[in-house]
């Protein structure tokens, strides 16, 4: 029995709270050994009336342990974690036997459960003190009467579900609780199982640290003589409050509780405090929360922040945080996507991209360090719509090859972040890897792979060229104003290389700047003679050209990235997963990173690390252990993606 309740009291501390430690009636065992406390507990338990337990001093009591208790234990979320030099030590948690937890849920039943309410709104307000040290939103308001009385009329049922749910419904205000998501039936839907009450939940999301820095291929890139100057980067689409609400039918699966934003910004600031990385890419971020919350909370842990809300009506945006101590900020440049009057870029998403430069610290000496690119974007949802993903993204490498681009023509070290909205190996993310993409012809649902439309009748296809020249960005995915011009000798073309463009309706047009000559150029070619017949030998219409190119229907650029992360658990067999929309797993969410390319193998390139080295990554889950902790969000995660985590290093040179 003994046992028993010293399980539950520690399950009960997994629970997850907006108080990321709370100080009760046992915080004086916290540094007695483990027999001493469980004695210590159960003496106190039955000297407070657990021979005479009847069911209306049950109930108070499982309220009691699950607000005030507190012990050498980690929070659940501290569990999930651990510092990183701490992460190869698993936390030894103590299980509850099947016929012990029959025995608590026996004392926490209840004949009287009238008489059991009543008694609980009596209760007396627990006194609770916020730890030294801790982060101001961890404070937890001291219960009122009010509190205690809108508590009171939680069903007792609750008792019975999730822990980490039941301690924050009883300690929070009953007026921020929201009502009772409407359960619908949602066809094709994974169905979830809610993770046993006996099974923490940092057992079943443990993430891994991988320490890459060790890896042969690494350390022969690294010379002993080599500095880095190291910095951890987070990508994290914090899921906006105002989508939760307006897609309710998502997360049917999800106690009403966790979804409140009062319960998750505790989770996610503390999530992210404790992985404490130097810049931080955000996506879903409310306009109203990072002004008034999310910006004062960082700037107190010591980030500089830049904020761009979407176009038009929609109230979340993406944010940029870097910590001032290890960046200064060079150039800002804040990117919408929409362009009116055109139907590839009508939507409302944006982007950031900021170039920063790194501080040494002091007494390295005549060192450098090169700037770095960091781009953050979350491009559109609608998987029927790649074309105006494509469009979008080639928006956003337009804009870091200007900010990234060096007076030499090369490029600073670019990382890109964000919600792409597209699985891996989709043409998206191979155009962005591989550095260049055949779309001419392509159905627009393939370009990011989320669903499979192919058995519908119509289907939109992506014809060349996929944007105006208006928009003025080349397929080379850079600005037209800042390309650089090309030799004379260059504008001179032979007739075989025209004469691949034959068939393109542009070389049937007559440029307009095309000086007019009587039996030279007054005639159109019919379309089925050569198309080139219509342009002279000594022709140097640069625009002409680049008309004609454009129609090939081949986009590319110049930035060499690679993915952090492999996309696959090999020691699992499975995918790695970073969101679980209804049910089902896919990775959406990325950190690109630039490297030198080695080689291409069957139109994949492969690259080795250059100036910026990989030096470790936060592992992924797989879907299969997300539904064993019933999907996104849950009491732990708080929004319905992962968080990605990777540590770089930036060569040090000398001047």
């Amino acid at each position: 029995m003994t046992d028993a309740f010293f399980t539950c009291r520690k399950n009960v501390l997994l629970a997850k709270s907006p108080s990321t430690q709370i100080e009760g009636v046992f915080a004086a065992t916290r540094r007695r050994s483990v027999p001493e406390e469980q004695e210590a507990l159960l003496q106190q338990w039955l000297e407070e009336g657990v021979e005479n337990l009847s069911a209306c001093e049950s109930v108070p009591a499982v309220r009691k342990v699950s607000v005030t208790l507190t012990s050498d234990w980690l929070e659940g979320s501290e569990l999930l974690m651990t510092s990183l030099s701490d992460l190869n030590t698993s936390p030894e948690v103590t299980r509850c036997a099947d016929q012990q937890l029959s025995e608590l849920n026996a004392l926490a039943s209840s004949e009287l459960q009238d008489h059991a309410v009543s008694e609980l709104a009596r209760l007396p307000a627990e006194e609770t003190v916020t730890a030294g040290g801790s982060a101001p939103w961890a404070a937890v308001v001291p219960q009122t009467d009010h509190q205690t009385a809108g508590c009171a009329g939680i069903n007792v049922e609750v008792l019975n579900d999730d822990p980490a749910v039941l301690a924050w419904s009883l300690a929070c205000d009953a007026e921020t609780v929201p009502p009772v998501l409407p359960a619908r039936p949602i066809q094709d839907a994974v169905p979830f199982y809610p993770v046993p009450t006996d099974v923490p939940y940092h057992e079943i999301l443990w993430r891994d640290w991988e320490d890459l820095s060790v890896q042969p291929c690494v350390l022969e890139q690294v010379s002993k003589t080599t500095s880095l100057f190291e910095f951890r980067v987070m990508s994290y689409n914090i899921l906006a409050q105002d989508l939760v609400e307006q897609g309710l039918d998502l997360y049917v699966h999800c106690h009403p509780d966790i979804l409140n934003w009062n319960y998750r910004l505790p989770n996610l600031l503390q999530e992210i405090q404790h992985w404490d990385p130097d810049v931080l890419c955000l996506q879903e971020v409310q306009e109203n929360h990072y002004w008034e919350q999310l910006e004062p909370t960082f700037k107190e842990m010591g980030f500089a922040c830049f904020y761009k809300r979407r176009t038009g009506t929609k109230t979340d945006g993406c944010a940029v945080c870097y910590k001032h101590s290890r960046f200064q900020l060079i150039s800002l440049s804040p990117i919408e996507y929409f362009r009116p009057g055109l139907d590839v870029l009508n939507r409302d998403n944006v982007g950031l991209v900021l170039l920063l430069q790194p501080v040494l610290p002091e007494g390295v000496g005549l060192k450098a360090v090169s700037p770095l690119c960091v781009a953050n974007t979350h491009v559109l949802f609608n998987p029927r719509r790649g074309d105006i993903k494509l469009a979008q993204v080639a928006l956003l490498l337009a804009e870091i090859d200007k900010i990234a681009r060096t007076t030499e023509g090369s490029y600073y070290p670019v990382i890109l972040c964000g919600d792409l909205n597209s699985v891996p190996d989709s043409p998206l993310y191979k155009f962005i890897r591989n550095g260049e993409l055949s779309y001419h012809g392509m159905p627009a649902w393939k370009v990011s792979g989320q669903e499979d439309f192919s058995q519908q009748l119509y289907s939109r296809k992506l014809l060349a060229p996929l944007w105006p020249s208006s928009l003025g960005v080349t397929d080379k995915c850079q600005y037209v104003t800042l390309c650089q011009p090309k030799k004379l000798g260059r504008r001179e073309y032979s007739r075989d290389f025209l004469l691949q463009f034959r068939f393109c309706d542009v070389a049937c047009e007559r440029p307009p700047q095309l000086v007019l000559l009587e039996g030279v150029t007054d005639a159109k070619p019919a379309r089925k003679h050569s198309a080139v017949t219509a342009v002279p030998k000594r022709h140097n219409s640069l625009s002409f050209l680049v008309n004609v190119c454009r129609c090939s229907g081949v986009i590319q650029h110049g930035l060499n990235l690679t993915s952090v992360y492999s996309h696959f658990l090999p020691q699992r067999g499975r995918p790695e997963v970073t969101t679980m929309p209804m049910g089902l797993g896919a990775t959406v969410d990325y950190i690109f990173y630039s490297a030198e390319p080695v080689e291409n193998k069957a139109g994949r390139r492969l690259y080795k690390d250059g100036a910026l080295k990989l030096l470790g990554r936060l592992s992924l889950l797989s879907e299969d252990v997300l539904l064993m902790a019933n999907g996104l969000p849950n009491p732990f995660c708080s929004s319905d993606h992962l968080c990605l985590l990777a540590s770089f290093g930036l060569e040090i040179s000398s001047l």
